[in-house]
């Protein structure tokens, strides 16, 4: 990808040499991405990106959920988990297209819906990030910033505490958010996942 910047490029090296057997190390997840598609909303024939989606886990439920007449479109910049996301079906789901989630190669206006999982922390620029998130995004769009584990619980899963500067945090993420074309409807950072939900602004 030309033009990367260094953040870039770190974060698609480390995901770049864990990609394969990445789901057999959280066996767990599944519930978790089922149920936030459930607070996406979806209506069948809608449209829905699934924005850093790594191995693409989330486009089976998010193809059920707007049937094989909607649009399922995941993006990521890892080359290496989008081939591990072939390798384990998802491809049949939905499109898989490998791009920087900050320049998005995507017509303005076309989402319902944006899921996010893992992905805002690892923005070298989060604000710009969420502002291309939302330029996708039709006005009454849902986003959803997902992991399936709480700040606290990853947090002391590597070994290290919060960080008071975490963008994820309440208040910076709801500036952010709004600052970005969101208004923040619910933030949930409990042990069991992560999600911040927000809808777009007109």
């Amino acid at each position: 990808m030309d033009g990367m910047d260094g953040g870039n490029e770190q974060v698609r090296e480390f995901f770049a040499a864990r990609a394969v057997g990445w789901e057999v190390r959280f066996p767990d997840d599944s519930p978790a991405f089922a149920a936030v598609v459930g607070e996406l909303r979806l209506d069948r024939g809608g449209a829905v990106l699934d924005a850093g989606c790594g191995t693409a886990r989330a486009l089976p439920q998010l193809r059920t959920a707007v049937g094989p007449e909607g649009t399922v479109v995941g993006v990521d910049l890892t080359p290496e988990m989008l081939r591990e996301a072939v390798a384990l079906g998802r491809r049949d789901h939905g499109s898989l297209i490998e791009a920087d989630a900050m320049r998005l190669p995507l017509l303005s206006g076309v989402f319902d819906a944006v899921l996010a999982s893992g992905l805002v922390h690892h923005l070298p620029d989060p604000a710009a990030g969420l502002r291309e998130l939302a330029r996708v995004t039709k006005p009454g769009g849902r986003l959803a910033l997902f992991h399936p584990r709480g700040r606290a619980a990853l947090a002391a899963r590597h070994g290290h505490p919060l960080s008071p500067d975490d963008v994820r945090a309440q208040p910076r993420l709801g500036r952010l958010l709004g600052d970005s074309g969101w208004e923040l409807l619910l933030l949930d950072d409990s042990d069991a996942r992560y999600l911040a939900l927000a809808v777009r602004t007109p």
